[in-house]
């Protein structure tokens, strides 16, 4: 389906470009949340119409964004979970949870600004992008324990599995699968039809290798 954007639109364009996407994404997405048009002619000159007024309102968006991404810089929030004696959590965290653990500690944050494309699965801290507008995104930090005397200790930078070395390993490795995984599932969203994923990809690597 060819759409006409109302709005910049990560990976996909900025206001007034019209864009071809597969028709559930603008049909579940894209349309439902004023982010686009179908592109028809009635359409395009009905954005032409209008194009100084969504340009005004974006720019007030924007500003109204930089300011709560100010107020979200530097910040870190702490999740109890509870978790196995190494680290995995019985459940996991998502943007609803980090949306409400940030309202629970004295900051507002949209689920649906939160980037987080695979949920969070063992304890540690994490950095989390949030973005309140299109074109602003700040980071966060997400401080996973299993209560509030081990949050402390990972925030003095302490890992609480196996012994100094193990743990120093153990925290790595744990960042490291969280940013491979947000980085295989984006890649997986943004594939079309046909193009090999990071995932399968490495599937097929490993069954080579067996």
């Amino acid at each position: 389906m060819q759409v006409i954007l109302l709005e910049r639109v990560p990976k996909l364009g900025h206001m007034g470009e019209v864009v071809k996407v597969k028709d559930g994404f603008a049909r579940n997405f894209l349309l439902p949340n004023h982010k686009a048009l179908r592109a028809t002619d009635a359409n395009k000159a009905k954005f032409e119409r209008d194009r100084a007024m969504l340009e005004a309102r974006n720019a007030d968006n924007r500003k109204a964004a930089e300011g709560e991404a100010k107020l979200l810089e530097g910040k870190t929030y702490v999740i109890i979970r509870q978790a196995g004696e190494g680290g995995h959590l019985y459940g996991s965290v998502t943007p609803r949870d980090i949306a409400e653990a940030a309202d629970a500690q004295g900051s507002h944050i949209n689920k649906n600004h939160v980037h987080l494309v695979t949920p969070i699965k063992s304890i540690g801290i994490y950095t989390v992008e949030v973005a309140p507008h299109p074109e602003v995104t700040v980071k966060v930090q997400v401080n996973v324990a299993r209560s509030a005397e081990e949050a402390e200790a990972q925030a003095r930078g302490e890992v609480l599995i196996g012994n100094a070395a193990e743990k120093a390993e153990a925290r790595a490795a744990a960042q490291a699968l969280f940013e491979e995984a947000q980085a295989d599932a984006a890649a997986e969203e943004d594939a079309e039809p046909g193009v090999v994923t990071a995932k399968e990809a490495k599937a097929k690597r490993a069954k080579k290798a067996e």
